[in-house]
């Protein structure tokens, strides 16, 4: 993956300049029939056409297709060009596809894909590959994400800066550092102001609130006076701009789960993995808030096909991940994954490791552990108990987790 940096883009307060956010267009070329037959003509008109609707899931792009206007004509030119080509054997077909930068014409992804051509099977199996380059491309921190992430303005308008506030939100979710969220929630509070009707922005910014209160030590979901009512009405304003927002609807879900309503926050979560079940964002955000409110069974399949299918951030999922090895037993497992998982900055990921490597009689770890909660996280350490009663929706996991800890050493 590539290196984030995020910046915090100062946007102009002037009525004058772009009336909507800078979004990625990606126009997609009808795929090339090499084989010049009926059948695959067929094929590469379908596999065109799915590609484009399952791209079309992603609301933080814009796709183009073959009976839009021409790439490089219109108002706002499409900044990404997907080309492919089709051929066939007797008996399966081959789906070959590029990612251009209109800009220079350089190749910025490239993939191969081979389709059984039995009757029974062709429909699921061009679904099956549209989803895949849908995933790879439009999903976050994917190929598209990535390009934008690395591409750097001097001065940048006012329609560029909003756009890049929310890449500078993915960038912190890379590395959950607290000290990061201030500058992004300004940054987005600025994207609104300008473009009062960008959704991605709104739905952005209910996730920085919810943040902010889930790193309160002690957590306190009555005070400041609101703060969560508010952040969930950010969330609904995503979703009123537009019901389909994937970010709107997993903002909901998250300040749903912080008010401990479970039920109400599986149902929004379910709703949205509904609309795009290849956003792998989602996909991870829903499991994790399944398996933290006791439904291990549901949530961990999830983080984990997320895990498997979105190029990061990859500590996010291994740590989720090992909570889940952590409760269904496996000590040995959990404590590979928390190994291979490092959020340094994070008080919460210092807890889990505590009691997986109490749990696990690992001393010199979970000592050190320990430790650092102590230097860095007092406040969590006076109240550890409420801590992790508030945050673990059932009690007997509370109590579970509270042993493990007790043999870490801390004091209950």
């Amino acid at each position: 993956m590539v290196a984030l940096v995020i910046l915090f883009p100062r946007l102009l307060t002037s009525r004058v300049g772009p009336t909507s956010p800078e979004i990625p267009r990606l126009f997609v070329e009808k795929f090339e029939d090499l084989t010049v037959a009926s059948a695959s003509a067929g094929i590469a008109t379908g596999l065109t056409q799915e590609v484009i609707s399952q791209l079309s899931k992603f609301r933080d792009i814009v796709v183009l297709g073959p009976l839009d206007s021409a790439p490089d004509k219109g108002p706002v030119p499409a900044r990404y060009a997907l080309h492919g080509s089709v051929d066939m054997s007797a008996n399966a077909f081959r789906l070959r596809v590029r990612l251009i930068n209109q800009n220079d014409g350089s190749v910025l992804w490239a993939n191969s894909y081979d389709g059984d051509m039995k009757v029974a099977q062709l429909v699921k199996v061009q679904s099956d590959i549209a989803q895949n380059v849908a995933t790879s491309l439009a999903q976050t921190y994917g190929v598209i994400f990535q390009a934008d992430t690395v591409r750097q303005m001097a001065n940048p308008p006012d329609d560029w800066a909003a756009y890049s506030c929310t890449l500078s939100y993915y960038a912190y979710r890379s590395s959950v550092d607290r000290n990061a969220l201030p500058g992004v929630r300004a940054c987005l509070e600025s994207a609104v102001k300008r473009f009062p009707n960008y959704a991605t922005a709104w739905a952005l910014l209910a996730q920085t609130y919810m943040e902010e209160i889930r790193f309160q030590i002690p957590l306190d979901l009555n005070s400041p006076a609101n703060t969560l009512e508010h952040a969930l009405a950010t969330a609904r304003r995503a979703t009123e701009l537009d019901p389909y927002n994937i970010r709107g609807l997993q903002a909901e879900m998250f300040g749903l789960y912080l008010k401990r309503e479970f039920d109400a926050a599986q149902s929004v979560g379910q709703r949205a993995l509904s609309i795009n079940p290849n956003d792998t964002e989602l996909m991870g955000e829903f499991g994790y808030r399944l398996a933290l409110s006791g439904k291990w069974d549901k949530g961990c399949p999830l983080i984990a096909e997320a895990r498997e299918r979105n190029p990061g951030p990859f500590s996010y999922y291994e740590t989720g991940l090992a909570l889940c090895a952590y409760f269904g037993g496996d000590i040995d497992k959990a404590v590979v994954l928390i190994s291979k998982s490092s959020v340094p900055t994070n008080p919460l990921y210092h807890l889990i490791a505590a009691a997986i490597y109490g749990e696990a009689g690992d001393k010199l770890r979970d000592d050190q552990e320990r430790g650092w909660i102590a230097q860095n996280a007092p406040a969590l350490e006076a109240n550890v108990g409420r801590e992790v009663f508030s945050r673990l929706g059932r009690s007997k996991d509370a109590v579970a987790f509270m042993a493990s800890l007790k043999k870490a050493g801390f004091t209950i």
